[in-house]
């Protein structure tokens, strides 16, 4: 069986457990491409699926390859796919509970893959896949942001927060964004109102928002509340939200567990991006083989945007 080089993990634990070694190159499916890697990502979900956090929801048989954004050059089609031919240059949101794009080689659904964007590289392109996803799904499928509505997304700065800003401008709401230290990027990614939490409780300035998206959880969510107008809606990507709160302040809540059409979706995207509206912050590129050295700096929010892996 041919072989590759991949991040494996053979057991839960710290970034200790992030072998990167020789394994099996995957084999393509019906209905499957075989991406040849250029770049992919760190998230903060392969982080938690690393230390375990998701085995309740997740479930591997180890070694398993982590990583779920891609951006490469299609090596193989699958039987009955007709929309993709070998060379074409796409990126795509890999599949969770399968091995992942920590990896030379990854095979993902033909559904789940959409055509690069001709404006960026493939160290650009890898920086999108599930962040934007994310936004997309929490801001459009579950809050229906609209025209003219007004959304408060902490950790504006952030991975899916900066993706999040740039498509609330694009469906025209007013954006107000929390951040810190990254406090100018947040303002030069065209936010309305730019909040330094550090200095000043959010929710001193804030009132009657139509929508929250929570990318801290905590207390800053429980905080988020009061923030918004009767009937808005606050959601969250790293905590469920507690229905209690939600009833006793008259809003919803909501939680991302899933994605939207993800290669439709992505098609969307990639247009967004050549035409200006959309653009990714890639604040750190490291190779493969220094991937205990990315999941740390993810993990200490260390990173403005994404953090890349090189892997060709």
């Amino acid at each position: 069986m041919p072989s590759m080089k991949a991040v494996r993990i053979h057991a839960y634990g710290g970034t200790d457990v992030l072998a990167y070694e020789d394994a099996p190159r995957p084999t393509t499916g019906d209905g499957e491409v075989l991406v040849r890697v250029h770049a992919t990502s760190v998230n903060p979900l392969d982080c938690a699926i690393r230390a375990g956090y998701m085995s309740a929801y997740l479930s591997y048989t180890f070694p398993v390859i982590l990583g779920v954004d891609v951006s490469g050059v299609i090596e193989e089609i699958g039987a009955g796919v007709a929309t993709f031919k070998r060379g074409d240059s796409v990126y795509a949101r890999g599949v969770v509970t399968r091995d992942g794009a920590y990896a030379q080689y990854v095979a993902v659904p033909a559904s789940d893959v959409a055509a690069k964007p001709k404006s960026l590289d493939h160290l650009h392109s890898a920086a999108i896949p599930h962040a934007t996803l994310t936004a997309w799904q929490a801001l459009f499928g579950l809050a229906n942001l609209t025209k003219g509505q007004t959304v408060l997304i902490h950790g504006a700065a952030g991975g899916v927060g900066h993706l999040a800003v740039q498509l609330a401008k694009w469906r025209g709401a007013k954006v107000i964004g929390t951040g810190s230290r990254n406090l100018d990027f947040v303002r030069g990614l065209g936010v309305d109102e730019a909040i330094d939490y550090s200095t000043t409780p959010f929710e001193n300035v804030v009132s009657n928002v139509d929508v929250v998206l929570d990318t801290v959880g905590g207390d800053t969510q429980q905080r988020s509340w009061q923030v918004l107008k009767p009937g808005g809606i606050l959601v969250s990507v790293v905590q469920a939200p507690s229905e209690e709160s939600a009833k006793a302040h008259g809003v919803r809540g909501a939680m991302v567990f899933s994605a939207p059409p993800i290669g439709e979706t992505l098609a969307e995207v990639a247009k967004l991006i050549d035409a200006g509206q959309v653009k990714p912050e890639v604040s750190a590129v490291l190779p493969l083989q220094e991937i205990r050295k990315a999941h740390q700096m993810v993990e200490a929010s260390h990173t403005r945007g994404k953090l890349v892996l090189q892997v060709v």
